[in-house]
Order: C-alpha cells, then structure tokens, then sequence
C-alpha cells in the first residue's frame, strides 16, 4: 500500500489535510500567452492551490490523418480530426517556462499533464512538483513508468477505467517507485451528467488503494465538486476558463472566476463542517440549551393539590426539571404553593 498523504512544494495532500483546488487551464488559453497569465493569476486570487496545463503537440498525440479513426464525433468538437482539434488545444512549449515562473512568483503550484516520455522529460527540466497522467493515458503503463521513475508523487485520473485497469495502474506506479500516488475520480465525458459520477465510489477507492484520492470534475457547475469533499475527495481538479464567452475547446464546460471563488469557498465551509465524529454539546450549543424543554407549573398550584397534566406540562425554557420526569411528578402532591411560571423542582414534589 502507499501513503495516505504526501506534500508538495510544502503543501500537504491527503488525509486529514485541506482539499487540494487545481485550476485546469488546458485549452483555455486559446493559444494566447497573455490569457494564460491571467488566467494563472485569477486562480491564484480565487484561492486555487495549484494551475495545471497540458503538455503535448499534436504530433505527441495523434496522427495527422483523415480518415475514419480520426475523425471526430462529438456536438462541440466534431467535423474535425484529433489533429486539428489538439493544434487548437495544445500549450506551446516555449510559452512553459515563462508560465512556471508566473505561478512561482504568485505563490500557486504550477504542474502539468504529460502525455508521452518526451513532456515528461520537458516538466522534469521545468521542475514540476507533481505528474499528472489523464484518464486517456490510464492504460498506457510504459508512460506511468516513466513518470513513476521521476520518483514525483504521480495524479491518475481514472476515468473510463475499470477496476482492473486501475489497480494495475497504481500497481505499475508503485513498482516504478512512485509511492506518491493520488487517484481521481473522473467521467471522461464534456460536460459530464451529475447522475453518471457516482461519487459513491471515492471512499471505495480510498480503502482498496490506500492512497488520497479525489474529483477531476467535468460537470457543469460546483456542486458535483462540493459533494465530492462531503465524500472524502482530498483533490478538486476544476476546468477554468476567463470565461465561457472566450471560445476555446474547453470552455462550454468550465467554471468562471466568479465559480471558481464559490467553489473554493464552499469547499473550505465544507471542511469545517464535516468536522468529527461528534455527540452532545458543541461550545456555541451551550448558550442554547436554556431553550430545551422543562417542566413548568403552568397555573398556580397550591400545596397539597394533585400535579396533573393541567397544572404541570413540559415546555419552553428549560429551567425546570427534564421532561423525562414527567410521569414521576404527575399524581404527586406539591409540598408547597407554586405560582404559574415556576420551573418545577424536586423540592416542590411530594408524596401521593
């Protein structure tokens, strides 16, 4: 088994840490160097711990080919080919190293997703502090090696996969030597349905590959992402967009600054709330419990009359006995003259 937390650049992940926000760029940068600042710095004053882009050519990723295979199909990338998509998609390279600097120098963690042996080397000379391998990549295990053997901690997304094709995986990461594993939860689909995430899985996850594990999220909104961290997601992988008007190949699926904000905000409020396993009274519960129920004598009683439910009842505030007593006082003699409004007290209970 792996670890349940790991730290990167000081930052710890994982059980019982703060959850994890990545800003995916990816393509929504629409190619301009100027737009990817931006958007690195507008995570940063969202709250967002760490941007990540992509890194890969077309050329790393496909064939320059039409036909068939190729070809896609899809409401809002299709009529074209992988090719021509991912020339629309891709980061240039040149623009990396410049972009890691931004993000050193806002105080955000910059890490990207590698998609062959060659981006893998590129991230290692940038010093990334963290692999991603995408769900797409889940089933190529000579490319998990590789970036295994950076010995960095490794995020694998696991969309698509089953559970075979996860725990080889994770197994071919931990053999490579990196112990460092986070898995994500993840439907490879854009944008993806609330109802096929299934976040049940998560802490299924967490106990069969003792490792963090969290949302790569691609639906539409925050509440999927929200729910997630309810369900012990200790990573939120979020597209991230300028905005949904600035088209890009991803930004119909992406949140807004303004999404980016709540999400962050929702999920440190969610956070606290989940707290512990906890019963009794909270330390802000103790000025409320004046307000519980008690037993009130609720006309004037005079010493000797019989309590009954007409002179005695459990009401608000709870300066009087506990309401449990109930039965034990009614048919009992008051010991003494009780005025209406008086919290009943053993003192004022007699015999029958």
């Amino acid at each position: 088994m792996g670890t349940l937390r790991f730290e990167v650049e000081g930052r710890r992940i994982g059980e019982g840490c703060p959850v994890y926000i990545v800003a995916e760029i990816s393509a929504n940068h629409g190619q301009s160097f100027t737009r990817a600042v931006s958007l690195i710095k507008e995570a940063k004053k969202c709250g967002a711990d760490a941007v990540k882009f992509q890194t890969y050519t077309p050329d790393t990723l496909t064939l320059d080919e039409d036909n068939k295979y190729f070809r896609i199909d899809h409401p809002r990338w299709g009529g074209k080919t992988l090719h021509q998509l991912y020339e629309k998609a891709f980061t240039p390279w040149k623009w990396f190293k410049s972009l890691k600097r931004v993000a050193d120098d806002a105080g955000i963690a910059f890490f990207s997703t590698a998609f062959d042996a060659t981006s893998v080397d590129f991230l290692e000379g940038l010093g990334v502090p963290i692999h991603k391998i995408s769900s797409f990549e889940l089933v190529d295990p000579a490319l998990i090696k590789y970036a295994a053997k950076t010995g960095k901690a490794l995020m694998l997304s696991a969309g698509m996969a089953s559970l075979p094709e996860i725990g080889e995986a994770v197994a071919v990461a931990r053999k490579a030597g990196a112990m460092n594993v986070c898995l994500l939860k993840c439907v490879s689909c854009y944008p993806a349905r609330p109802e096929e995430m299934n976040l049940k899985t998560i802490p299924d996850m967490k106990k069969r590959f003792g490792c963090p594990v969290g949302l790569s999220d691609h639906t539409l909104g925050i509440g999927t992402s929200v729910a997630a961290v309810a369900l012990g997601a200790q990573v939120i992988e979020k597209h991230f967009t300028l905005s949904r008007r600035l088209k890009t190949p991803d930004s119909f699926f992406s949140i807004e600054p303004r999404e980016l904000k709540e999400l962050v905000d929702n999920v440190r409020m969610a956070e606290k709330a989940l707290g512990r396993v906890h019963y009794g009274l909270t330390e802000d519960e103790k000025k409320s419990r004046v307000f519980r129920r008690s037993l009130f004598a609720v006309t004037d009683v005079k010493k000797g009359d019989v309590f009954t439910g007409d002179n005695v009842r459990s009401i608000r505030p709870g300066h009087g006995l506990l309401p449990r007593y109930l039965d034990r006082v009614i048919g009992k003699r008051a010991r003494v003259d009780i005025a209406r409004g008086t919290p009943l007290a053993w003192r004022h209970v007699g015999k029958k």
